[in-house]
């Protein structure tokens, strides 16, 4: 009879296993076990994928701050006749507000000064403000009806990335890193990137616990990369100490912490182990990586104006298009700037501009390199924006308050279909009438097109068993291809 605690304990060990012989103390012995083959910095759960995959990686462009849906991708043409008139109690159905516009005594319609007009074979209606998106709307979905539950930004944000709207869960890219592994033994299966926008460039901050493991071995948290300095911290050695010596002392250590895992069984104990190994590793890749000076002029003419100032969301964009390449499972990039609670109309335009093209030409070059089918890739922030103006409302600016009921965002390839807009709002943009997704509807889609299922890819935590998901989420069927 099989006893699933010996079987906990056996899958246990053949991970440790693989963390310790891909070690410096390991690595003879690993060589004899698998020849020339590289091995992964660490495998899939045993079972996992529960079923053949559409993806293989994660490209997440998070657009910190919130577009607005109404000024992007959800025309709302009959607003322009309702101009300053008072939104209706009917559509606002005693709404909770945030403390920006609770004191308001009015809330009056702002329609979109942006033009809109209908792109691709399938007429995807987009914004003025995204004409490099609409050379490629037949390649994305675009979804309108999505909908959270937190109504602030941090909350938010947790939420879509974790599951939860209270801090300390893992989030999205960690549970990926953890079930399904990494390609790549010489770079972290979860990288992240973050860019600052130029629509609002003291916008909310981001805090390093999004992209944390929670509960999770902390081996499976994202690694952030930066543009200044080393793109990983403290990744050089110091001065006069050559890599020899960093490789002599990596392995006193390591002899060292294996003395304790075997008194202790610490978990933990052997993440250390492997993540002074990854950071060896990751000398020598790294900078390999992060160099983009052999890449064509091509590449940057493809990519914008931006693409050759580090830090960019550009530049990120490569880079995110570099570690798909090279078997990184998940990588998130955080641009930053959304956050527009008044003048819409200056603030948007540049942040646009940080965007459409780069956005534009990662699915391009995805495509043209044979990948975009195997990557999935979306964009998106964690709620949408109000019809009403956040403070007075003029002929010639707004602002826009946050709104959890409905919001925009886009994905492609890996799966989802393409050519499609999925999910309607009412004339306000303000609640969703048809196919709404929840953010736990759409983890779970994410999910299944990596190949699992959201139910069981589960971890037990202080008794009980946890998922991405938390007790909800279905995978949206009409979405996929």
């Amino acid at each position: 009879m099989n006893d699933p605690r010996r079987e906990f304990v056996l899958h246990k060990t053949r991970r440790q296993l693989f963390g310790r012989m891909a070690s410096g103390i390991g690595t003879a012995a690993l060589g004899t076990l698998l020849g020339a083959t590289k091995p992964a910095a660490h495998p899939s759960l045993h079972g996992l994928p529960h079923f053949a995959a559409k993806a293989k990686r994660i490209i997440y462009l998070h657009q910190s701050g919130a577009p607005s849906q109404l000024d992007l991708f959800d025309p709302k043409p009959k607003m322009a006749a309702r101009f300053g008139e008072e939104l209706p109690e009917s559509i606002r159905r005693g709404q909770r507000l945030t403390g920006m516009t609770s004191s308001q005594t009015t809330f009056p319609v702002a329609p979109s000064k942006f033009r809109f007009a209908q792109h691709g074979k399938t007429g995807t209606w987009l914004s003025e403000l995204l004409p490099r998106m609409a050379t490629v709307v037949d390649d994305i979905v675009v979804i309108k009806s999505m909908h959270t539950e937190a109504i602030n930004h941090d909350p938010a944000i947790t939420f879509i990335q974790t599951g939860s709207q209270v801090a300390g869960r893992p989030c999205m890219g960690s549970w990926v890193s953890y079930g399904l592994g990494s390609e790549n033994q010489d770079l972290p299966a979860f990288v992240v990137l973050i860019s600052r926008g130029s629509g609002r460039r003291f916008d909310q901050p981001l805090y390093d616990r999004l992209w944390g493991s929670g509960f999770l071995p902390s081996k499976y948290q994202g690694v952030k990369f930066r543009s200044d300095g080393d793109p990983v911290l403290y990744l050089s050695n110091p001065d006069g100490v050559a890599s020899s010596v960093r490789r002599s002392m990596l392995d006193d250590i390591a002899a060292l912490n294996e003395a304790n895992r075997k008194d202790f069984n610490d978990p933990e104990i052997a993440t250390r182990i492997a993540q002074y190994e990854m950071a060896f590793r990751m000398q020598t890749s790294v900078p390999e990586l992060t160099d983009l000076s052999k890449e064509p002029a091509s590449t940057f003419d493809l990519y914008g104006p931006d693409a050759k100032r580090p830090g960019s969301y550009a530049a990120n964009c490569i880079l995110a298009r570099r570690m798909a390449e090279r078997g990184v499972r998940f990588i998130q990039l955080y641009h930053m700037g959304w956050d527009h609670h008044e003048s819409v109309p200056r603030q948007l335009p540049p942040q646009c501009m940080d965007t459409d093209q780069p956005s534009a030409a990662l699915l391009k070059d995805l495509k043209q390199r044979g990948m975009l089918d195997e990557t999935l890739v979306v964009w998106g922030g964690e709620f949408g924006r109000t019809i009403y103006s956040q403070g007075v409302l003029t002929k010639q600016t707004y602002g826009r308050d946050h709104h959890p009921r409905c919001y925009s965002l886009w994905v492609a390839g890996g799966g989802f279909k393409r050519g499609l807009s999925y999910g309607e709002t009412d004339d306000y943009s303000y609640n969703i009438v048809d196919k709404p997704v929840h953010v736990h509807d759409l983890n779970a889609t994410i999910m299944h097109c990596l190949g699992v299922d959201h139910t069981r890819l589960t971890y037990r935590y202080q008794g009980r068993d946890f998922r991405l998901t938390d007790v909800e989420g279905n995978v949206m069927k009409d979405l996929l291809a």
